[in-house]
């Protein structure tokens, strides 16, 4: 499965990637984006790719061992909620732009075995890093009712959240949950017949939500939103792709508390987006993944 980055011209139309600048992918993936950039900074800017999962940066290692990009491709296996204490680390700089791409790629929800897709049976894991201690099966068997109901109202804004989680305690207290299958069909008896009919799969929000709360993507988000100011050069670029609406919330109170120098906040950041950037309908035809993709973009003053 080849994952399709998402904006890919967006990305590059405002990241504007000049020759040997430097850059930063936070969620490198299969290097969609990244390599692009790379090519855009030749002879001798570098990129800077993060990746919490193992797995993407050994698979781009390989892809890229006998290519030009290799000694200019600098690969980091950590989470980007890190990223003041990796840039410091790796000493990488004078930085031109910053890209944080948050979706997931096709290769977890295909290949990785980890329970992300609801269309085939595997364990309720949907960690994208093997050390962190929690799971998406520790979530449903041993989360308290409340809890996991709340998780799936914000993180899923699941409409039948409640009653959701309550056919979850009940399952659970007859045998341990254990495949993504077995939660699937949880949520089939959960919800009303009319919800199984649309547009959405009726389990989408449910996994969406677990995804969220077992690799804290709002809190990284949170955390790695004010190091990248400080990372920036003057003039430089931040970029971000959300595909969740508290994702791109998240994004737009940052952009805005730094615009408009409010929340005791000095200006530091000019909106180059006033509306967030959404895909063109020829890229929603060949990639219909890309359909809940907000692009918002960002220049340190």
């Amino acid at each position: 499965m080849i994952h399709t980055p998402v904006l890919q011209k967006e990305v590059l139309k405002y990241l504007d990637p000049k020759p040997n600048e430097n850059f930063i992918d936070c969620t490198i993936g299969d290097g969609g984006h990244g390599l692009v950039i790379l090519e855009a900074i030749e002879p001798d800017g570098k990129l800077l790719g993060l990746d919490w999962g193992q797995e993407n940066i050994h698979r781009l290692k390989f892809k890229i061992q006998n290519s030009k990009f290799k000694k200019r491709l600098i690969l980091v296996n950590d989470n980007f909620a890190n990223l003041k204490e990796i840039v410091r680390r790796e000493k990488f700089g004078p930085v031109s732009g910053i890209l944080l791409d948050l979706g997931m790629s096709s290769w977890h929800l295909e290949e990785s075995g980890k329970g992300f897709s609801f269309l085939r049976k595997e364990f309720l894991d949907m960690r994208y890093n093997p050390e962190n201690p929690q799971t998406a099966e520790k979530i449903i068997n041993y989360w308290s009712k409340n809890d996991i109901e709340k998780i799936l109202t914000e993180y899923g804004e699941e409409r039948f959240a409640k009653i959701i989680a309550n056919e979850i305690i009940k399952t659970r207290k007859a045998r341990p949950i254990k495949t993504t299958f077995e939660l699937v069909e949880i949520i089939r008896k959960a919800v009303p017949h009319w919800y199984l009919r649309q547009k959405i799969h009726f389990a989408t929000r449910t996994f969406q939500a677990l995804r969220i709360a077992v690799n804290d993507e709002l809190n990284n988000l949170k955390k790695v939103l004010p190091q990248t100011i400080d990372i920036l050069k003057p003039g430089g670029r931040l970029v971000i792709i959300s595909f969740h609406s508290l994702e791109d919330r998240i994004a737009k109170s940052f952009f805005s508390a730094f615009a408009k120098g409010y929340d005791g906040q000095e200006r530091k950041l000019e909106i180059l987006t006033k509306k967030p950037v959404r895909p063109s309908t020829q890229e929603l035809n060949y990639n219909p993944r890309s359909r809940s993709a907000r692009l918002r973009v960002a220049i340190k003053i």
